[in-house]
């Protein structure tokens, strides 16, 4: 499944909305999330090698936009329960980490 680039343009925006809310820096996230900041920067951008490291990033960040108080900027284009997405590694996401370097 591939986004319209009207959704890419609003997963961008709500990534970065999230991120600011989140209250890390992209090197808090990459460490976390066993990456490069290139590698996040990338995930922005909406350019993975791999799909589920976007909804890596986006799970992570809410978790920080919770754990801070704040209200998550909800995912418009990434909703739903990634379980059920037939071309998505659930057990990868469930991992927390990306194998990216």
């Amino acid at each position: 499944m591939s986004l319209t680039a009207q959704q890419e343009d609003d997963t961008r925006r709500e990534l970065k909305a999230n991120f600011d809310k989140a209250q890390v820096t992209v090197h808090e996230a990459a460490t976390a999330l066993g990456t490069t900041d290139e590698y996040i920067e990338q995930l922005m951008r909406l350019e993975p090698d791999r799909l589920e490291d976007t909804w890596i990033l986006k799970n992570y960040l809410i978790e920080k936009v919770t754990a801070a108080g704040k209200e998550v900027t909800p995912f418009t284009a990434l909703g739903g329960d990634y379980h059920v997405i037939w071309f998505l590694n659930a057990d990868y996401i469930d991992g927390k980490r990306i194998l990216k370097r």
